[in-house]
């Protein structure tokens, strides 16, 4: 067989297996392979995948796409929704084919989420030399664009002799399945390789299961843990996307039960505890509450649980203003339980840890006083938001009535879809999440156009949950018009499908995110507004809007759209509209539900920081203005957490 073939049997036959509470899973790693095929894989892995679809098609279903970089964040959209035990392949051609799948392998690793990449390669053999899109490097003949694929996958093999396939794939799947190294992994396959036959072993072939490592925590880190807990008089949890890839939110609701310890949580931590729990202050950070803002301020202990501490969350190490606090890190990958010079890492998975807190801490118990400011802290952060959702009746609404209504119109079990711009930080801090499933906000790289593609792959996988007699789950992509713009074309997928998917598309003419960032910096909102060019002063601030009309560019690609209109009636037309579409037939299609807002109507603030640094010399007033704010904020912060 070539190695093509080889390698599309092999993926067929691979499973991860995952034992949770007793309970034991087995899924097929790789459900599917996405292909875009030109010169460099239609020989290779395009004849393989058609060739086992007229033998058995369920061996390797293959699943168009519009662009490569759509296509990796449809697959990390799928794996982050399977909790990483499944995720997709994606092969494409050479040169552009395979670079246009650079920024998903970013993607993809820094949100440490699984991903199998294939990008084709230049011939091994150099027979036709240069080929069509080869780059050529004179001072280094053997590097081609896949070489640019190391810095951004935690796995890379190139595989120049067809012998060299076991060996690449064997090691690039213990990667792919390590919940503490994964993500990007990359193998790129030369074409004439591809192509080229080999005496593939049976016990290539064979079956095999991948078993997801879930390490215990170290007695001793159990103990010491413990023991810095029942010291602290003002603890805080920090809550992070490994406690849902653990499935450890149901110990967590344990532990804060017993113990009386608050959680703030990071933008992938959204969902270990509903909204409404009692001791759940909601997102922390810049993007978070003031509730868990003002209860990180006073901490005097940190317990992170499966958090990278990105910058976000730590308000760039200004959040946490007690001078004595210290930090206990549980995580499965060392370099986040190391992070910031804590005191206590615990390398451990996050469930596993958990459980032995809670044995260990029998007894131990926040005091009254730290409940009730808790639960003040709760109230008066509930209020703000009630206040935000409110409708003002005006004819272009702010983003926080837009999310509210969306908010409204969806069941406890449907997931909303976000991912850059404006709406990622305020869905983080408003949105009243009531299922751990419940909320994908692809935060960790922020990428523009993530939103339809990445909606897309959590949609493939509800509906691959519901056939297994899991929850009928809705999936809502909530996106701007710039991160629209950036990648709209998965809608046509979706249409080719039928798979339905609503997306709420908000018009406010320009970037609100950078707008605002822009106006706080003291750049006057510099570039980022979309109009028409001033000749004469050489601007895109002042001219006419441009006359775009994205509802009617949806339509042409065979979208259903939902206008609404602006009005006094706009967010109970838009309420309505997407209760329409949670209504109309599971394969109908993807439905776009068009509204405009008022860029310049901001979320409550989170009364936190970002650190962004100001021009320290300007000419401009707003810009020293801007620079003296700065000043004072950089003043508070932390050079090591501890």
């Amino acid at each position: 067989m070539t190695v093509a073939q080889a390698v599309v049997e092999y993926l067929s036959k691979q499973y991860t297996v995952d034992s949770i509470g007793g309970q034991d899973f087995r899924e097929r790693l790789i459900p599917g392979t996405f292909g875009i095929f030109g010169h460099g894989n239609v020989a290779g892995v395009g004849q393989a995948l058609k060739q086992y679809q007229q033998l058995d098609q369920t061996i390797m279903p293959y699943y168009q796409g519009r662009n490569e970089q759509a296509q990796a964040h449809q697959a990390v959209g799928y794996a982050r929704h399977t909790r990483r035990r499944q995720t997709f392949a994606i092969s494409t051609s050479i040169g552009p084919g395979s670079s246009n799948l650079l920024t998903g392998a970013a993607l993809a690793t820094t949100n440490r989420l699984p991903v199998l990449l294939l990008p084709s390669d230049t011939f091994a053999t150099r027979a036709a030399d240069p080929v069509l899109q080869q780059l050529e490097r004179p001072e280094a003949y053997d590097i081609t664009v896949n070489d640019a694929f190391r810095p951004l996958s935690k796995f890379f093999d190139r595989v120049s002799r067809p012998e060299q396939l076991f060996s690449a794939f064997h090691h690039g799947l213990r990667v792919l399945t390590d919940p503490a190294e994964t993500g990007a992994v990359t193998i790129s396959l030369p074409q004439d390789v591809q192509a080229e036959a080999l005496d593939v072993p049976e016990e290539f072939l064979a079956e095999r299961e991948w078993r997801i490592r879930r390490p215990d925590a170290d007695d001793e880190d159990i103990r010491r843990a413990a023991e810095a807990i029942r010291a602290a008089k003002r603890p805080l949890i920090i809550a992070g996307g490994g406690v849902l890839y653990a499935y450890a939110n149901e110990e967590l609701a344990k532990f804060v039960e017993l113990t009386g310890i608050p959680v703030g949580n990071t933008q992938a931590g959204v969902g270990v505890l509903p909204w409404d729990h009692k001791f759940s202050l909601g997102a922390i950070g810049s993007t978070g509450t003031t509730a868990a803002n003002a209860i990180a301020a006073e901490a005097d202990l940190i317990i992170g649980i499966g958090t990278r501490y990105e910058d976000f969350t730590t308000a760039s190490r200004t959040a946490f203003q007690n001078p004595d606090v210290k930090f206990i890190n549980i995580n499965v990958a060392a370099i986040d339980a190391y992070k910031h010079g804590t005191s206590l890492p615990i390398v451990a998975d996050a469930r596993k840890a958990l459980v032995k807190l809670n044995q260990a801490l029998g007894g131990y118990r926040i005091g009254a006083d730290l409940e009730q400011r808790i639960a003040n802290e709760k109230t008066r952060w509930n209020a703000t938001v009630d206040a935000a959702f409110d409708t003002r009746f005006t004819p272009l609404p702010a983003q926080n009535e837009i999310i509210g209504a969306t908010s409204r119109a969806m069941d406890a079990q449907d997931v909303v879809i976000c991912a850059a711009g404006s709406l990622p930080g305020d869905l983080h801090k408003m949105w009243r999440v009531r299922d751990p499933f419940g909320y994908h906000v692809e935060y960790a790289y922020s990428c523009m156009g993530y939103e339809i593609p990445g909606g897309l792959g959590v949609k493939r996988a509800a509906l691959a949950e519901a056939a297994k007699g899991g929850a009928q789950r809705d999936v809502v992509v909530m996106v701007g018009d710039g991160s629209y713009l950036m990648m709209h074309t998965e809608l046509v997928t979706a249409v080719a499908e039928r798979i339905k998917l609503i997306v709420v598309l908000i018009q406010n003419h320009g970037y609100a995110s950078i707008g605002s960032l822009s106006e706080s910096l003291g750049s006057q909102r510099f570039g980022t507004q979309y109009r028409a060019l001033d000749e004469e002063h050489h601007s895109f601030d002042d001219g006419d809007r441009l006359p775009v009309d994205l509802a009617l560019n949806a339509e042409s690609l065979g979208v259903k759209v939902i206008r609404i209109e602006p009005g006094e009636k706009v967010i109970a037309e838009l309420e309505q509209a997407i209760r329409d579409a949670k209504a109309a037939p599971e394969r109908g299609g993807p439905i776009v539900i068009h509204v405009e807002s008022d860029p310049l109507l901001d979320a409550p603030s989170s009364e936190s920081w970002w650190d962004v640094p100001v021009s320290q010399v300007s000419e401009l007033d707003s810009t020293k203005q801007a620079f003296q704010t700065y000043a004072d904020h950089k003043s508070r912060q932390r050079k090591l957490l501890g």
